[in-house]
């Protein structure tokens, strides 16, 4: 008989019997390069330039933050109900919000304006010659509403200049047209000065020729109720002449308005487009 196979020994209580892996030849391939590291991107806006210009950069919009900021605050303080600092400092706000900032609550007020005011111009053109010549009247109301029909985003300067700087004049005159308080020249230069513009725009003044004197008007006329409304109001115009108010020859200068006394009629050719609607709203 054959003798029977040794039986494997069995392990040691508490180890544990590991086969050993074969072992593998070394490869002979090089291993590949390791990945190229990716270049950091340049510096771009503000700190891509040096140091003196980040520096101005700063500076500069440090400069439009704080105007922003006073502009805010004196605009909030024209605006809210008189307090402690508005009554110490109301002169500093109204030089800063006059005239061209100035608010007010006509849209939201209980009976909002209900009358379409057109602000109308001429002037006294002296010609190259020696003469003197009267333009039609140049309705600027219309101008700035046909500027503005069909245009979906139209200027704050077509929708308002306008119509606040006659609301400034009539708000600082009396029904004579007599200034009334000490912003009453500055409503004169500031609506003057518009129109100088409006005219020079228009080349009202033809080759060679100088604006002498200007003379401004309003013509209002009521909103007719709708259809179903049984109130009855007159849709005449009405016109308010100013004087005839001469031209500084300095474009900086800030003298009081002069001139003769226009009339009250309101004679001369009527521009086009009268259903302006630079008063309601």
């Amino acid at each position: 008989m054959a003798a029977p196979a040794p039986k494997p020994s069995s392990p040691t209580p508490g180890w544990t019997l590991v086969t050993p892996r074969p072992v593998s030849a070394p490869s002979r391939e090089p291993s590949p390069p390791p990945p190229p590291v990716p270049a950091a991107d340049p510096p771009t806006g503000i700190a891509a330039l040096s140091l003196r210009y980040r520096i101005a950069a700063a500076v500069a919009l440090a400069a439009v933050a704080v105007t922003v900021c006073a502009h805010l605050g004196m605009t909030f303080l024209h605006v809210a109900p008189p307090n402690t600092v508005s009554k110490q400092h109301g002169d500093v706000i109204e030089e800063w919000i006059y005239p061209e900032f100035e608010q007010n609550w006509k849209l939201f007020a209980p009976n909002p304006l209900q009358q379409n005011i057109a602000v109308q111009v001429r002037a006294e053109i002296g010609t190259p010659d020696g003469g003197v010549r009267t333009t039609r009247w140049y309705d600027l109301s219309a101008e700035d509403g046909r500027a503005i029909d069909g245009n979906p985003l139209p200027s704050h300067t077509q929708q308002n200049e306008l119509r606040r700087a006659w609301d400034f004049f009539v708000a600082t005159h009396d029904d004579k047209n007599r200034p009334v308080g000490l912003r009453g020249a500055l409503s004169e230069t500031y609506l003057r000065r518009i129109a100088l513009l409006r005219l020079d725009r228009a080349g009202a003044a033809g080759d060679g020729g100088v604006i002498q004197q200007v003379q401004i008007r309003s013509r209002t006329t009521n909103v007719p109720p709708p259809k179903w409304s049984d109130e009855k109001i007159s849709t005449t115009p009405v016109y308010r002449t100013l004087p005839w108010w001469s031209v500084p020859k300095d474009s900086e200068g800030s003298e009081d308005s002069g001139g003769s006394e226009g009339s009250e009629d309101s004679g001369g050719s009527e521009g086009s487009g009268d259903t302006a609607r630079g008063g309601a709203g």
